[in-house]
């Protein structure tokens, strides 16, 4: 295995990649008994339409949550009772471009991680089977839907873009998870499940050379074929609807705003953008910043407020929410606060504050293994090395912000979605 030293982390982190195309990310950590191992495929809801083997194929919404559920299945077997057995605990969840199946243990790693590694590449679907988790799914859907906060974030969606599949919930609807077969279950999961899309990070006191070992046994030894998702049309700038509104059982109105950011960067320049925004994001209505103190003194927000940079595969934006009375009022305070310091610039002093509290928080964040594994496993499907954020950190200067700023927090890329109680119910 190949081995790198991150000297402004202290860290070492083992890497391979085998003829399979799978890659693997092992960061030692000597004299801990907790142990984290996340094997994570390329895939997820919106990838509905893809070409394998030359055959375009589209899909229902929901297939990669769907499949997620369905790959604990295999005949005769209780993953999760065998799981139990073994002291270790298994999860999974399905995002818009990513599922990823983990577990963590402080014994038995090696049994935990052949089951892992056997479970997610072994497809076991049968129409009876494939049956039974559609009323569970149905079931979650429905949940979701009772949501504010779920909801609150679809409306969002469905307000900035026209075309990109972000716009389908990540668990499809009741009605789209109907057409989903055991063929169509079969199909994703051999365009998407192959070691070439896939990949395989542990962070603990394990031997790397054994994880490479396991992974070689258990997993197919040639690299096949990968299918090539299509995200459709490409969006213009511009939002499909700058607010809506529905009425849900809350006890406050709930809001989510978001301001449409360009997309398609990979690698270093991804990396660097995004920490850009994420910068943007902490100036312009962080918990230290001026802004965010003055609408806390008035009222139109509370502790519930927060925000960040999203990024899907094709998409990116800035977004904040939370609770108020009065969600216009903080959109249009967060407008101002933009355009005020895309004209005066950004405190360097200030600026430079803020970035070290970022940095620390990203580095606190390594303490733990399941963020770890997350992010290295995430950053690598966009081409980056996430241990070298803290030399991405040192080139973003106050400048870049304020032009970031300037560009992207503007009326025209904006869109706000609320939800009201049954009350405040209005019409637009």
């Amino acid at each position: 295995m190949n081995k790198t030293y991150y000297p402004r982390l202290d860290e070492t982190v083992c890497r391979q990649t085998l003829s399979n195309g799978l890659k693997i990310c092992v960061v030692p950590k000597k004299g801990f008994t907790r142990k984290a191992a996340y094997f994570m495929t390329d895939y997820g809801s919106i990838h509905t339409t893809f070409t394998l083997d030359g055959e375009q194929i589209t899909t229902p919404g929901g297939v990669a949550h769907y499949l997620e559920h369905k790959m604990f299945d295999m005949p005769g077997r209780d993953i999760n009772e065998e799981f139990a057995a073994l002291g270790a605990n298994p999860n999974a969840f399905t995002t818009y471009d990513m599922t990823a199946y983990y577990f963590t243990c402080t014994e038995n790693f090696e049994q935990s991680l052949r089951l892992l590694l056997e479970f997610v590449s072994t497809p076991y679907f049968t129409e009876e089977t494939v049956e039974k988790e559609r009323g569970i799914i149905a079931q979650e859907i429905l949940m979701y839907a009772d949501s504010a906060d779920s909801q609150v974030f679809e409306d969002l969606a469905a307000n900035l873009y026209e075309h990109h599949p972000i716009r389908v919930p990540v668990a499809g609807t009741v009605e789209s998870i109907q057409a989903i077969t055991p063929e169509i279950l079969e199909k994703c999961h051999r365009a998407f499940y192959t070691p070439a899309n896939m990949m395989l990070c542990v962070v603990g006191d394990v031997e790397p050379e054994t994880v490479a070992k396991l992974a070689e046994e258990i997993l197919p030894r040639q690299e096949q074929s990968v299918g090539i998702p299509s995200l459709g049309e490409d969006e213009q700038m511009g939002c499909v609807k700058a607010i809506s509104r529905r009425t849900m059982d809350v006890s406050m109105p709930t809001f989510q705003l978001g301001f449409k950011c360009p997309a398609g960067l990979t690698g270093e320049k991804f990396a660097h953008w995004e920490i850009v925004a994420e910068l943007a994001a902490e100036v312009l209505f962080g918990e230290s910043s001026s802004l965010y103190m003055k609408m806390y003194e008035q009222g139109i927000i509370d502790s519930s407020f927060g925000g960040g940079v999203e990024t899907v595969e094709g998409t990116a934006m800035l977004t904040c929410g939370g609770d108020s009375d009065e969600p216009e009022k903080v959109r249009d305070a967060i407008i101002r606060q933009a355009q005020h310091l895309a004209q005066t610039g950004i405190d360097e002093t200030e600026f430079a504050r803020m970035k070290k509290s970022f940095m620390g928080r990203r580095v606190k964040d390594l303490d733990s293994f399941e963020s770890t594994c997350f992010r290295l496993c995430a950053y690598q499907f966009e081409n980056y090395d996430y241990f070298r954020f803290p030399e991405s950190f040192e080139t973003v200067e106050a400048e870049e912000v304020r032009r970031f700023l300037q560009e992207n927090i503007r009326p025209d890329r904006c869109a706000i979605a609320i939800v009201d109680p049954p009350e405040q119910e209005e019409e637009n």
